[in-house]
């Protein structure tokens, strides 16, 4: 089996609601679909939740955009890989790397392809191409972006009712008003729920950052997620709260993972799919983790059905990811039922709905990613007409 083309479309999806962080400047949803097609018939699907405005700290990574995906796809990635096997998923990330240093989610989005074509070229779930299945179902974190504090305690309590047991709460722009919306929505939801706090490196200095959590502290936040910039900074807000700190903005790579040991720059580890460059690099990333003891989630840029149904395949297979995952409930607009927990896009451009109970998403035993694309959809929201 060789791989004969690789094909990418531009896609936009309606919001349920706009979903806001802190520095970002992109509205999500605006992302990259890939087909790859081999000489056998067989599709493989990725997707590129590529963002412009997400490269790690200090621009370490640069961002990526729907456009750069396609262009390092097309003119640099699809020529060394064309011919080759797709089973052969380490040796393809080898000629990738050397092809273009850089560019992960353009990578991740073909990694993705790969799995899935090796998954239906074998009659399995991507998960067994990871290690196996480790969990049946992923716990699902509901992330509330920077939105008014009224609108967010509603949508607290409703997704509360609806099974979440997990809420990541969006912050970094003010100190004052993240304190203030924790302790509404401590009050609004019981002592019972975990609570995340996410600045995305919005605070301005680690002082401010370790003042803010520890007004936090009383009303028992879970974690911390990436308070400031910089490992440096992190390593001083981790050692001087009671809070655990994770790492997302500053843990891309192995190195990266390495880098936090060294300077004990958090406690938990956000993992995910795309910005390593693919799951092959994520179960490493996930292992260097494992090994210095890190529990871990997977987290994302709120990806489509493609990119969620590899979310949910990494979390499934990894046993260190075994905090609540920041990933949506994949929902296509005929299955809609009313409910919003875990979802974010009105539609989707896959067939059918994850399956969602008891605040978990259930994975699919299906070959591959288990997705297959509406194609009416795909015509429907590609940006590229």
């Amino acid at each position: 089996m060789k791989i004969q083309s690789i094909e990418t479309i531009p896609v936009r999806l309606p919001t349920r609601r706009v979903h806001q962080w802190a520095n970002l400047k992109t509205p999500i949803g605006v992302y990259l679909l890939v087909k790859l097609t081999t000489d056998d018939g067989l599709t493989g699907l990725g997707e590129a939740p590529a963002l412009k405005d997400w490269g790690g700290d200090h621009m370490r990574y640069y961002g990526e955009t729907p456009a750069s995906v396609a262009g390092v796809i097309r003119d640099i990635l699809e020529p060394h890989v064309v011919g080759e096997d797709p089973r052969r998923i380490e040796w393809i990330h080898i000629l990738m790397d050397q092809a273009v240093k850089g560019y992960p989610y353009s990578k991740a989005a073909i990694d993705m392809a790969l799995h899935d074509v090796a998954g239906k070229a074998a009659g399995v779930p991507a998960y067994q191409l990871l290690g196996g299945l480790y969990r049946e179902s992923v716990p699902i974190s509901h992330s509330i972006g920077l939105m008014d504090m009224d609108e967010a305690v509603a949508e607290v309590r409703r997704v509360q009712a609806e099974g979440i047991r997990t809420i990541k709460l969006k912050g970094g722009v003010e100190p004052r008003r993240d304190v203030e919306l924790l302790r509404r929505v401590r009050e609004a939801l019981g002592p019972d729920m975990n609570l995340t706090v996410d600045a995305n490196n919005g605070y301005k200095s680690a002082k401010e950052a370790v003042r803010t959590t520890k007004a936090m502290e009383p009303y028992n936040i879970l974690y911390m997620e990436q308070p400031v910039e910089g490992l440096d900074a992190m390593a001083e807000v981790t050692r001087r709260v009671d809070t655990p700190v994770m790492a997302d903005e500053s843990a891309w790579t192995t190195w990266d993972i390495l880098e936090i040991i060294e300077k004990k720059a958090a406690d938990i580890i956000s993992i995910y799919s795309t910005k390593p460059g693919g799951l092959l690099k994520a179960k490493k990333v996930a292992a260097i983790a494992e090994a210095a003891g890190f529990p871990c989630n997977v987290n994302g840029s709120v990806e489509m059905g493609v990119g969620n149904a590899a979310n949910v395949h990494l979390a499934a297979s990894t046993a260190a990811a075994n905090l609540a995952c920041v990933i949506p409930v994949t929902t296509p607009d005929a299955e809609a039922t009313g409910r919003i927990a875990g979802i974010y896009y009105k539609d989707d451009i896959v067939t059918e709905p994850f399956d969602f109970a008891d605040g978990a998403v259930k994975v699919s035993h299906k070959p591959g990613l288990g997705v297959e694309l509406d194609e009416e959809k795909v015509e429907q929201y590609r940006t590229d007409k």
